[in-house]
């Protein structure tokens, strides 16, 4: 598992991104904002589904910003 630390809106959140390379899935975690996804390798527009998620619980500037992020974390692993 990884941790990754997020500033946004003048408050540090920590992203936990666990990895299982056998099943081929990511799960992200935001206890801070209590929000959490799961997705495939595979999976297409992943960006798009995170920013719809994430808009739930956060606005949408800061949606947009954490997805982006979530995407780099996640391809570079």
């Amino acid at each position: 598992m990884k941790i990754r630390k997020n500033f946004l809106e003048g408050l540090e959140q920590k992203v936990y991104i666990y990895e299982n390379k056998k099943e081929e899935f990511f799960l992200i975690a935001v206890p801070a904002i209590e929000w959490s996804y799961s997705f495939l390798y595979q999976d297409e527009e992943i960006q798009s589904k995170l920013l719809h998620s994430l808009m739930e619980r956060v606005p949408l500037e800061t949606a947009e910003t954490l997805s982006s992020r979530i995407v780099q974390w996640t391809t570079e692993m």
